[in-house]
C-alpha cells in the first residue's frame, strides 16, 4: 500500500494521528471531520495514496465502487434517517478550484436535518 510520509490522511489512517474512526477495514478508513458542517459529517479515504479523483484511474474501479456502496450504511449508522425523507450528501472536492484542501482523495458525507452550517 503506497502512501506519502507527509500527508496528514495518510498518517491518520495509520494511527499515528488520532482520529475518531467510524469503520475501517484493510483498504478504507473512515472517521469523523474535525470541523463538521452538518450534523453527520465523516470522510472516507482510500489507505491508498491517491491526490485526488483527477489521479483515479481504472485501477481504481474496485475501490470507489466499496466506498460508494458502504457510505449509505455508515451515514444511517451515524444518524442520518433513511431515504427518501432523511437522506445524506456526498462530496468529493478535487484540485484547488474545487476547494480541495488536503490532496489524498476523500468523500465527504454530511446528513441530518437542515439547515446546515454550509452545503
Amino acid at each position: 500500500m503506497s502512501t506519502e510520509p507527509n500527508c496528514i490522511f495518510c498518517k491518520i489512517a495509520a494511527g499515528a494521528i488520532p482520529s475518531r474512526k467510524v469503520y475501517e477495514d484493510d483498504e478504507l478508513f473512515v472517521f469523523h471531520d474535525i470541523a463538521p458542517w452538518a450534523p453527520v459529517h465523516f470522510l472516507m479515504v482510500p489507505k491508498l495514496h491517491i491526490a485526488s479523483m483527477a489521479q483515479v484511474g481504472s485501477e481504481h474501479e474496485a475501490l470507489l465502487g466499496r466506498m460508494m456502496a458502504l457510505a449509505p450504511r455508515l451515514a444511517l449508522e451515524q444518524g442520518c434517517k433513511p431515504y427518501p425523507e432523511g437522506g445524506f450528501r456526498m462530496v468529493v472536492n478535487t484540485g484547488a478550484e474545487g476547494g480541495q484542501e488536503v490532496h489524498h482523495l476523500h468523500v465527504h458525507v454530511m446528513g441530518g436535518p437542515r439547515p446546515w452550517l454550509r452545503g
